[in-house]
């Protein structure tokens, strides 16, 4: 994966730190002077920042790092982790969306189905692949593969990592709230083990239309939420700026979605995040896809579907309290009572003049 200059605002010490360590390296090897020390103290320095920095990420500093433009993507982790990947294209209805790739693979010697939302590095890329937005067509075409991987029996595998699904006047011709909810039934009912995983942005419907499964797992600087920050801010406080408030108040990150058991694990990330180490998060990653799979390879078609039914009924939190009993009718003033008691005596004593008068 090609590496691009690309800096955060809270790594710049780190930026500072790693140009003193090529230069006193360079310097070194051009002067044949010994420098093993100096190159050794910067080297733990930059080491002790990295992990002061990374460790006290705030929930918006978390978001930056999702959405890194060197942060390993969908196909970065399929080459990295499976062999013999076969990708399909194609939804069998209108097209095929770039911006969703999916195909099957082998996993540690396992035939699996895989499928990705997938980013862009450049602009012309980003282009192609829509940013990661897929439209109607991309989850219709992951639905085909879903369906594909019940027939013949393979373990599903989703990569999730939009800011959503793509909102433009197309998409909402081809129904693509539709497409989604005809994914979240259908992966509802697979039959065969499905494991979602969050590798950066997980951005509502868009994220959810491929990541309904029997265990979601989350890298520890991804976010997972119902809207990002800035769409949230421009609503509750009509300004985009708001934006790092809007995190923290969504609880996006990874620890608060495994609190409120939204997620089943959270994936550790080398100091520095995964952009600074693709082949760390992959090692990783995949250590907990075997685990998992050998879980669920274990359960029945029938007790894959009830464990998935049962994770979903068990998250959030909810009270039911007792209806409030009746009110009480009115109490009426002693004077009112005499006169209502007035008023039926003469209309019962009325008929009773008219038919003496006859």
């Amino acid at each position: 994966m090609e590496k691009t200059e690309y800096i955060l605002e809270f790594e710049r010490p780190l930026r500072d730190l790693d140009k003193q360590l090529a230069r006193l390296v360079k310097l070194s090897a051009e002067s044949n002077v010994e420098m093993s020390e100096e190159i050794a103290a910067i080297e733990k320095k930059l080491a002790a920042t990295k992990q002061s920095i990374y460790s006290n990420l705030s929930p918006w500093q978390k978001v930056q790092v999702a959405r890194h433009p060197r942060r390993p993507y969908a196909m970065d982790y399929i080459h990295l982790l499976f062999e013999d990947f076969q990708e399909y294209h194609g939804d069998r209805c209108f097209g095929d969306d770039r911006a969703m790739v999916g195909g099957t693979a082998f996993f540690q010697g396992r035939p699996i189905m895989v499928i990705g939302q997938q980013k862009g590095r450049d602009t012309k890329e980003n282009l192609m692949r829509n940013f990661g937005c897929s439209h109607p067509e991309g989850y219709r075409k992951a639905l085909r593969l879903m369906r594909m991987a019940e027939k013949f029996r393979l373990p599903l595998i989703t990569f999730v990592d939009t800011p959503g699904a793509f909102p433009g006047i197309g998409a909402e011709e081809r129904h693509v709230s539709e497409a989604i909810a005809v994914n979240l039934r259908e992966m509802c009912q697979l039959t065969v083990p499905n494991i979602a995983v969050i590798i950066g942005e997980g951005g509502s419907g868009g994220a959810l239309g491929i990541a309904v499964a029997n265990r979601v797992l989350i890298f520890e600087n991804a976010y997972y939420s119902v809207i990002s920050p800035e769409g949230c801010a421009a609503i509750l406080w009509k300004d985009r700026a708001h934006a790092p408030r809007a995190a923290e108040a969504l609880k996006l990150g990874a620890s608060d979605l495994k609190k409120l058991k939204l997620v089943d694990e959270v994936l550790a990330e080398s100091s520095g995040g995964a952009h600074n180490s693709p082949e760390a998060a992959a090692e990783t990653l995949g250590k907990a896809l075997e685990k998992h799979l050998r879980q669920l390879e274990k359960l029945s078609p029938e007790k894959l579907i009830e464990d998935r039914y049962q994770k979903y009924r068990a998250m959030g939190v909810f009270e039911e309290k007792e209806p409030p009993p009746p009110p009480e009718p009115p109490k009426m003033e002693e004077s009112e009572m005499e006169a209502e008691d007035e008023s039926t005596q003469i209309e019962t004593a009325e008929p009773v003049k008219k038919k003496r008068a006859d």
